[in-house]
């Protein structure tokens, strides 16, 4: 039977619908209301076996979520892939309509979806990193306060409640400041007491999943850091190698170069170029965050990471490369024993090291 290519270019109040057929033809186009009753009945109506397609998005895990169960293949592509939609007039028509001719092509690269049997967790993890933000922000404007009246505020002391009364002392000449700074200190608390609990509720969640406590023996990888794993990751078997997860991690090494070849004497020789190296520039913020931290933290610390890290500085590895190389390591470490099911091993790692 002839397989249905659907798009779908979604928005908040709008959908617009486009669907080819196998000869690439445009056999039908709609503009839907983004509800669920529309959706469905748009893809119900449309004779199967249907191919559907729409970009990663704010709605991206409500809509997979909501008709996975009425096509044949569904695909989250990577906006930032398709080039196509950049050229050209720009409707949401016609967006559509390149979209789904990209998905006959076979042209999308798709991002991982899954059912979200991780949805506690995951709503835990950002709720804890919201209010991590959104704590830090709050302390950087009771410091910028102090800083604009020339009193020295390093470090933490100034948050805790213990020497808050003398803090706040040194602005009695300035009730209006003063004031400012009780509300601040009031919202600060508060967040506290609100990114605590959310701590509790995430690391609670993180605990009811197979994979916690191999995850939490690789050195460095505390309950915070191994629910943000777990979360972001949501499964080990999506990758099927080491490399696979320093890409989606912002850990793998790019090299663009250019000319690399010649000819002489009628044989082709390839050239020695310097090539441009650096790190992929698409890649899953929270997960880079916690790899580059553990390996910050596994080099001013002693153990087994730690003699990894000053072997590579005694064969003259700059520092920095020296950390990115270890948060490699400790990434593939999560992912061999979350795979595998086993505790991290030292006495393997000094082996391989």
């Amino acid at each position: 039977m002839s397989i249905k290519y659907v798009a779908l270019d979604v928005h908040q109040a709008s959908t617009a619908a486009s669907v080819r057929d196998q000869s690439g033809r445009v056999v039908r186009r709609g503009i839907l209301e983004t509800t669920p009753a529309d959706l469905i009945g748009f893809v119900s109506s449309i004779r199967r076996p249907v191919h559907l397609a729409f970009e990663e998005g704010t709605l991206a895990q409500w809509l997979h979520d909501l008709l996975r169960e009425h096509v044949d293949d569904l695909i989250v592509c990577d906006p930032r892939q398709n080039a196509l939609l950049l050229s050209g007039s720009k409707t949401d028509q016609i967006d559509a309509d390149k979209l789904s001719e990209l998905l006959r092509l076979g042209a999308l690269r798709p991002i991982y979806h899954a059912t979200d049997h991780l949805t506690t967790l995951r709503e835990s993890v950002r709720a804890y990193d919201m209010l991590v933000d959104d704590s830090v922000r709050v302390m950087l404007r009771i410091k910028a306060v102090f800083r604009s009246r020339a009193i020295r505020a390093a470090g933490e002391r100034l948050y805790g409640k213990a020497d808050r009364a003398e803090w706040l002392q040194r602005l009695d000449q300035q009730p209006a400041l003063r004031q400012r700074i009780e509300s601040l200190f009031t919202q600060l608390d508060q967040l506290m007491e609100l990114r605590e609990r959310a701590r509790r509720s995430m690391i609670d969640a993180a605990k009811a999943t197979d994979g916690y406590p191999h995850i939490r023996s690789v050195p460095f990888i505390g309950p915070v850091r191994a629910a943000e794993i777990i979360a972001y990751m949501m499964t080990p078997h999506r990758f099927r190698t080491r490399r696979q997860l320093w890409a989606y991690s912002g850990l793998a090494v790019v090299t663009h170069s250019s000319a690399d070849h010649r000819f002489e004497s009628g044989l082709l020789v390839r050239r020695r170029v310097t090539a441009t190296r650096g790190l992929n520039h698409n890649f899953h913020r929270v997960l880079k965050k916690v790899f580059k931290q553990a390996a910050f933290d596994a080099s001013l610390h002693r153990g087994p990471l730690r003699t990894c890290y000053e072997r590579m500085l005694q064969s003259g590895i700059r520092p920095d490369m020296a950390r990115l190389t270890l948060a490699r390591k400790i990434a593939a470490i999560v992912l061999a024993v979350w795979k595998r099911g086993v505790d991290f091993d030292q006495q393997r790692l000094m082996l391989t090291t």
